[in-house]
């Protein structure tokens, strides 16, 4: 998300945010690796431990297997078990690793979508991201999109303001595509560097919302035919598997381009993140462990897997 060097202590972050993941993890794991050779009955164990942990069955059985080629037994280190778990969680998310850099593209305003359900982090993703550009001197515009909800639209306004960013809304029930198409025609006139726009994430209609997504990606395409640029998919990594089957519904239909993974600070399964990885078209590429604007970063796969399993990053 940022050029520039991530801010000191952000892995040590990472690591407590994902502390509650690791602690079910690694010891599970550990207890059983290190406490005698791996008969075909411990190796069920684990793999079923990397179930529970909401790895995905594909990559528990992967795991598993590795391990039992290797030759781990009481004489192994905690950290030598919990150095080659990471290792193997990070072979599996490395080619899904993406990057977000709205500010590295020549196309202005660079027009940026963030889908995903209510509640997922999806309005607090997007003023997290308009502080960060902002702070490194972007005009940045903050479009709500969620027509259908006061309380959206006000909690956009504030990240808006705390960003110094311009914003743009409509009277509630407006039509959304109508005033992203309104906001990239002002940003072009402006010369604003990035638009970001919310919409909407009710699934109780999925129909409905879908066909309102595609209708703003057939505007923005008439503004621009690149538009929009990127379309970041935000999930709650609280929901566990229940993420897979949001990435589903959008990322058969929204066109994602980019997977956010929010709230990993508050699960203890943090490893639901491999499955949608390896689930999604779209690579990962912002990962959100706490509150703070910092606390949202790009994803690196292989510090995210050490953390996981507790090691330092």
């Amino acid at each position: 998300m940022t050029e520039e060097p991530k801010k000191k202590g952000w892995f040590a972050r990472l690591t407590q945010g994902l502390s509650r993941s690791a602690g079910q993890m690694a010891e599970s794991v550990v207890a059983v690796v290190a406490k005698k050779p791996l008969d075909q009955a411990a190796l069920d164990d684990l793999e079923e431990m990397l179930i529970e942990a909401d790895l995905g069955p594909r990559t528990a059985a992967k795991i598993a297997r590795a391990f039992g080629e290797n030759r781990f037994g009481k004489s192994s280190s905690e950290d030598e078990v919990k150095a080659a778990l990471a290792e193997l969680v990070a072979a599996e998310l490395a080619p899904r690793q993406g990057r977000f850099d709205p500010l590295g593209s020549t196309s202005r305003p660079y027009v940026v979508l963030f889908v995903g359900v209510n509640g997922s982090g999806k309005t607090t993703t997007l003023g997290k991201i308009a502080a960060n550009l902002t702070g490194r001197g972007a005009k940045v515009m903050v479009v709500a999109g969620d027509t259908f909800r006061a309380a959206a639209v006000e909690q956009l306004k504030v990240w808006a303001d705390r960003a110094g960013a311009a914003f743009m809304s409509r009277p509630i029930n407006s039509d959304a595509a109508g005033l992203a198409f309104e906001a990239c025609e002002r940003a072009q006139a402006e010369a604003f560097d990035v638009v970001l726009i919310d919409t909407a994430g009710r699934l109780q209609n999925k129909q409905g919302l879908m066909d309102e997504l595609l209708k703003i990606v057939r505007v923005l395409k008439k503004f621009d035919a690149e538009a929009p640029h990127e379309t970041l998919l935000v999930l709650d990594a609280t929901v566990g598997r229940n993420a897979l089957a949001q990435e589903n519904i959008f990322g058969n239909t929204a066109g994602v381009t980019g997977i956010v993974m929010t709230k990993l600070d508050g699960t203890a399964r943090g490893g639901v993140l491999v499955p949608v990885a390896q689930a999604s078209d779209a690579p990962i590429k912002l990962i959100g462990v706490g509150e703070g604007i910092e606390d949202l970063q790009d994803f690196d796969a292989v510090a995210f897997s050490r953390s996981l399993v507790g090691l330092e990053a």
